[in-house]
């Protein structure tokens, strides 16, 4: 199995959005990056976004896995370069741990670093912080008001920041891996909502940067956002 991106090839990149949003949350990204010569495929966890149709209790972490184990194999897409954002974290953490050979470069935008039997919910709580309430089996984005139009982040089932992920494949921890801390202007990164995930990563053994944004870096600063996963992606 070979985790080089070549100079000729197209890079791919698979970005997966955070809790409560859609592939819509990157549009913004991805045409950046497709003006770069970027292939960019942003899949819409089921239940999300433009999927919202589909909303249910039932859909666990391991649903939203699957949403973007099988985008990568029926689009038959190879050397992946695949971004998770915050919640995105816990997705493309499970999706390397079942399809490591599809992916060339992992790297996690503020994102949930979760090792095997570790959910959003315990990570949250382990790490000071409050775990998401359940309101009749979903979270509520209690920012959206009543009546706000598309695109808007929309309620999310519960079980999907509940559930523990399964870790069973040990090629996962191969895969060449970027953490990058998102940290507003003159906070410091220790203070950080996510330092103590770059803290696990850097741990890892893995490549740790930081980007001066708020926690949506896709919206506030998606020019060095591009920038940064360019050049990670690419380059590193």
């Amino acid at each position: 199995m070979s985790f080089s991106q070549t100079i000729n090839e197209k890079p791919v990149f698979v970005i997966v959005h955070g809790a409560w949003g859609g592939g819509w949350a990157f549009k913004e990204v991805d045409s950046l990056l497709t003006a770069k010569g970027a292939t960019v495929i942003r899949p819409t966890l089921t239940g999300h976004g433009e999927r919202v149709h589909l909303a249910s209790t039932d859909i666990r972490l391991e649903t939203h896995i699957l949403d973007v184990v099988n985008t990568i194999l029926y689009e038959d897409l190879q050397n992946v370069i695949l971004v998770g954002h915050s919640y995105g974290g816990m997705i493309i953490t499970g999706v390397a741990d079942s399809i490591p050979e599809r992916i060339s470069k992992m790297i996690y935008l503020d994102a949930f670093v979760p090792e095997n039997g570790e959910s959003l919910n315990a990570l949250n709580r382990k790490y000071g912080r409050a775990g998401h309430e359940n309101d009749n089996g979903f979270v509520i984005p209690v920012w959206v008001p009543e009546g706000t139009p598309p695109p808007k982040d929309v309620a999310q089932s519960w079980k999907t920041f509940n559930d523990p992920i399964s870790l069973k494949n040990p090629q996962r921890s191969l895969v060449p891996t970027t953490f990058v801390l998102f940290v507003v202007k003159e906070k410091n990164p220790e203070d950080d909502d996510f330092a103590w995930a770059a803290e696990r990563a850097e741990k890892k053994g893995w490549q740790v940067l930081f980007l001066e944004s708020d926690h949506n870096a896709q919206w506030s600063t998606p020019v060095e956002l591009v920038e940064m996963l360019w050049s990670v992606g690419i380059i590193y």
